[in-house]
């Protein structure tokens, strides 16, 4: 009798240990998944390093919101193949995890696919959006939906954007949709057709960008305009027709926020470019526009703290922007900075080409041109900084006799020193407000040193510290719930990676 009763009494305990602890095992593996990051932004700064952001805090005397995040990281950015790094291969590094080699995207320098974060949230359900103020097939939106050997594979890699399945692109346009550059073996038609046989829609109109709601699905939008590279305007050239990139974001949470959440990438790919130019204020507002797109996501992570992982990192530095000068010493005058109101692209797309147009111009009647559009003076107070001295006078005089030439021999060393490959006078128009404003530039290429990553939301706190590029990928496959490590799709060998898109 004793025996049944502490038979039952036992079975009972047991029953009731199980039951608790299935349930403890319950709400341990809700608690898993309620800690995971739902919402995951990803911004990119391109050729961002922490001297073009101290020069835009300095610009508008107010630090950006990007500094302002609570978790703050420097990030090593050298590639496999070269200690300065390109952007594919830094694509590639953030992206997916693994270093690369120059000019290869979503590969290892053997062959080997890997898969990107953003298509990990892809195949978890997570909506996926990809930004970009250049060419949405550039090298850095690419490294998150393309797997090419060289990134010049324009038109192989908008093929893999058709097959990505991602559900929203904005910002730029295409490169080489019909394959004319030659740089694909696997021609099969125009890839618009073959984007929107895919079923995405394609929007290249403003109005219709801001009438698309919650459900619309797989949609491209392209700006309006696309002036050089098949990328958007720089910010300072920009007008309300174009579509900005707070914009896009802000269209992006609204398309893609759902019950399994989103993964967004942005890129200020134009800072880059203006920085590859020397050209400090047309940096500078383009990272303020990109300051402006991050405000669009903390916005949203104020109403969703619990489930949102913002992070901010840059591909690297570009130009070697130095804050100070030597002709300046200690001092810094960031307000002259205020006087440029065009970019040097806009300056020798349209007023350099109309000048050279003309066989009679001369300096005399350039002067005034200069002063309207980049506040320098001729004559004047010479303790007032925008008034030029005699040094400078004679190098804009010499830059505009190279310039109205026509294109010069850019191997020569001393007139790449001087110009870079851009139009001499326009780099040396900002070259000297620059220096006026206290900056100075060390090159017209990119730079090895390494750039900061700022965080704020869940998981944020993995992004304290220093680490390398590489470690951005798996801190945010942390953050997803995924395994920290490099996922391979499958192996093949660099001589077939080119006919990926027909197996990928």
């Amino acid at each position: 009798m004793k025996q049944g009763v502490f038979r039952r009494e036992f079975l009972a305990c047991l029953a009731t240990l199980v039951a608790s602890f299935v349930f403890l095992l319950f709400v341990s593996v809700g608690q898993v998944e309620a800690g995971k990051a739902k919402y995951i932004f990803l911004f990119i700064g391109d050729g961002m390093g922490i001297p073009q952001r101290v020069a835009a805090e300095q610009f508008i005397g107010e630090k950006l919101l990007m500094d302002k995040l609570p978790a703050q990281g420097i990030t090593t950015t050298y590639a496999a193949n070269r200690f300065i790094t390109g952007s594919a291969a830094a694509a590639t590094a953030i992206a997916c995890g693994h270093k690369t080699n120059i000019g290869m995207i979503g590969i290892t320098p053997d062959g080997q696919v890997i898969k990107s974060v953003a298509e990990l949230a892809r195949d978890k359900g997570m909506k996926v959006g990809i930004i970009s103020s250049v060419s949405i097939d550039h090298a850095t939106p690419a490294g998150f939906y393309a797997h090419v050997k060289k990134r010049s594979q324009y038109y192989d890699i908008a093929l893999q954007l058709a097959k990505s399945n991602f559900n929203f692109f904005g910002g730029g346009g295409f490169k080489d949709p019909n394959n004319k550059k030659h740089n694909s073996v696997n021609y099969q038609g125009n890839a618009f057709d073959i984007i929107r046989n895919a079923g995405y829609r394609i929007i290249r109109d403003k109005n219709e960008f801001e009438s698309l709601k919650k459900g619309d699905d797989k949609v491209i939008v392209i700006n309006p305009r696309l002036p050089d590279g098949k990328a958007e305007p720089y910010a300072i050239d920009q007008t309300p027709a174009d579509i900005s990139l707070a914009e896009l974001t802000d269209k992006a949470i609204q398309l893609l926020d759902n019950k399994k959440g989103f993964f967004i990438m942005v890129e200020g790919g134009k800072i880059d470019w203006a920085c590859h130019a020397n050209d400090a204020v047309t940096a500078i507002k383009d990272t303020l526009a990109f300051n402006d797109a991050i405000k669009v996501a903390y916005d949203f992570y104020l109403k969703h703290p619990k489930d949102t992982l913002i992070v901010v990192t840059a591909d690297h530095e570009t130009g070697g922007l130095t804050l100070g000068f030597a002709g300046t010493k200690y001092a810094s005058y960031f307000d002259v900075l205020h006087h440029q109101n065009i970019s040097f692209k806009m300056f020798t797309d349209e007023i350099m080409k109309n000048l050279k147009k003309s066989k009679y111009i001369t300096f005399e009647d350039v002067k005034p041109i200069i002063t309207k559009y980049f506040g320098l003076k001729f004559s004047g107070d010479p303790s007032d900084p925008m008034v030029l001295k005699p040094y400078e006078i004679v190098q804009l005089v010499k830059a505009f006799e190279v310039s109205m030439k026509g294109k010069y021999d850019e191997h020569d060393p001393q007139l790449y020193l001087l110009y870079g490959g851009y139009d001499p006078l326009t780099v040396t128009i900002t070259h000297i407000l620059n220096h006026k404003a206290g900056l100075a530039w060390t090159s017209y290429k990119h730079t090895g040193v390494p750039i900061q990553t700022t965080a704020v939301g869940i998981y944020a706190d993995l992004f304290n510290g220093y680490y390398d590029n590489t470690d951005i990928a798996k801190k945010i496959m942390k953050a997803m719930g995924i395994t920290p490590k490099v996922y391979y799709v499958n192996n093949y060998s660099t001589e077939t990676v080119r006919s990926l898109v027909a197996n990928f």
